[in-house]
């Protein structure tokens, strides 16, 4: 085994990796590149960035993913369908089946750190067989410059991600071929059977999930961003709502587009790079983002590509709809580089409503803001996932990430709500889904139209503007808003038959409530109350 690059003192030895082949430590992208290409691993497309192909694995593999119970996890965790439990002995013995599959390869190495707030940083590495994984993890995680810094690295958490590894589930106690298995007591993440880089970053995200919370920070699944005067927002939404495209506005500076955590010293972003889904990606509509598609050093995941010209067609959804690109933070012009901001003034909730009668922007009390962030409702339209009929789907993914969350979803939203509580933060819900019908009949909201009701929100125009209040949703709208038609505002205006409207309305209500019934006995009473009518 050889050590190539800037090595630590800490080795692969401490967790279990011996007899390896060349050990690349801590490269930087062109190096990486070198690899990538030498190893045929990725195509390298006409404009710079390169291009892997997870097939199968286009996406996360939820089925997939345990959580080791051990002493340290048995009763914090919540187990159930998100967080299912895995044997402690057979996780020892899985690590030294990959171990030991491992040996005589090469191996590439990223230390880093998740978090930007130094008070709440953890030190982690990324070990993976394949160098474009590693790129992903250098463009995601926030790098570690200084070199002394470097040599003495001493990860909390450390990531083994051998992708091209499958496990057997008679054997190894797994789903299937793929596994992502968290092993908090022993801070080690075991990845295979699964190429799709997404499960490395989100598996630190649910690791924060874990530990903040115990120090009293609020962990969240949502952008940021901060206007001119320092004044913070956050955007909470599901994949598709619209959370990375509002965030990156020109007129504010991104602080980050997907995971961040709230303390005592105000909003910090978990990581140093982007996440981007570019499925029908638009430049005239997202041109910073749009911008990352021709650049080096950038990861497209699944993007389909003339094989001649190695162009791109961003339109092209044949091997997924979750095309993603992998950028680092800098990539985009207007960034807050330190990665922190103070507390935030406004609280945005993304939600894309394929049934077509939630308002496009509403200001929320703070019980209906717990409400929402508890129910965390988008709808899935068809065409978007394999197997999904004609109509809508709605779906509630509690504190918009559920996949993620470790503890009880009551924990983060308590969390959440002492925080606009004390700071007295203005909270918004925004659909960025249809209007004047369901999906099929209605519009899709212009990105115009929800980039310029986001912007007059957190600008506080719309502080003074006069509200109504929907009959069937409680939420108050605004009856005008800048730079948007004011007969979008009201959804039930929108429809050409008002009854239409209020069947459809109630029959998401219905939805709404069912779903809520899993929190009733853990919340407040005004939290029961402030939902659909």
């Amino acid at each position: 085994m050889s050590a190539t690059g800037n090595a630590p003192r800490l080795g692969l030895k401490a967790h279990a990796l011996t007899n390896l082949g060349n050990v690349y430590w801590t490269l930087g992208p062109g190096e990486l590149y070198e690899h990538i290409v030498r190893r045929n691993e990725a195509t390298l497309s006409q404009t710079g960035p390169i291009i892997a192909n997870t097939s199968p694995y286009t996406g996360r593999s939820p089925k997939d993913k345990f959580v080791v119970e051990e002493s340290t996890t048995k009763d914090s965790i919540w187990w159930g369908k998100v967080n299912v439990a895995f044997d402690a002995n057979k996780f020892d013995k899985l690590h030294k089946r990959v171990a030991r599959y491992l040996e005589g390869k090469d191996v590439f190495v990223q230390d880093c750190h998740a978090g930007a707030d130094p008070e709440y940083c953890l030190p982690v590495r990324i070990v993976t067989e394949t160098a474009w994984h590693s790129l992903f993890a250098l463009n995601m995680f926030r790098r570690i410059h200084d070199t002394a810094e470097r040599r003495n690295h001493s990860p909390q958490f450390t990531v083994i991600n051998a992708c091209n590894f499958k496990a057997v589930p008679e054997r190894d106690g797994t789903a299937s071929e793929a596994f992502i298995l968290l092993n908090f007591e022993k801070g080690l993440i075991l990845i295979g059977g699964t190429s799709y880089a997404g499960e490395i970053k989100k598996s630190i995200f649910t690791v924060l999930n874990y530990i903040l919370p115990t120090k009293g920070v609020a962990s969240m699944h949502c952008s940021a961003n901060a206007g001119a005067d320092g004044d913070v927002a956050l955007f909470f939404g599901l994949s598709g709502t619209g959370k990375t495209t509002l965030s990156a506005a020109p007129n504010r500076r991104l602080i980050g587009d997907d995971e961040h955590g709230w303390s005592d010293q105000g909003a910090f972003n978990y990581e140093g790079g982007c996440y981007a889904k570019l499925i029908r990606l638009r430049e005239e509509s997202e041109p910073e983002i749009y911008a990352t598609t021709k650049m080096f050093g950038t990861v497209l995941e699944n993007v389909v590509f003339d094989p001649v010209t190695r162009e791109l067609d961003l339109d092209d959804a044949s091997i997924t709809e979750n095309t993603r690109g992998a950028y680092p933070l800098t990539s985009i012009p207007n960034i807050v580089p330190e990665g922190r901001g103070g507390h935030p003034k406004n609280v945005v909730m993304l939600t894309c409503d394929a049934f077509g009668v939630m308002p496009p922007i509403a200001r929320l009390s703070a019980d209906q803001a717990m409400y929402h962030f508890l129910s965390g409702y988008t709808a899935k339209v068809a065409g978007t996932e394999k197997g999904m009929g004609s109509s809508p789907s709605a779906t509630f993914s509690t504190c918009f990430g559920a996949p993620f969350m470790v503890h009880p979803p009551t924990v983060y939203s308590k969390l959440l709500s002492e925080r606009i509580a004390k700071h007295k933060s203005t909270c918004w819900l925004v659909n960025t889904g249809w209007s004047g019908g369901p999906f099929g009949v209605g519009e899709r909201m212009k990105i115009a139209y929800s980039r310029a009701m986001v912007n007059a929100a957190v600008s506080g125009a719309l502080n003074d503007v006069e509200m109504e209040t929907d009959p069937i949703f409680g939420l108050c709208i605004p009856k005008s808003c800048p730079d948007v038609p004011s007969g979008i505002l009201n959804p039930r205006n929108t429809w050409s038959d008002g009854d239409a409207y209020d069947t459809k309305a109630r029959e998401l209500v219905a939805l709404f409530t069912e779903n809520f019934k899993q929190f009733e006995n853990d919340v407040p009473d005004g939290i029961v109350a402030a939902g659909p009518r």
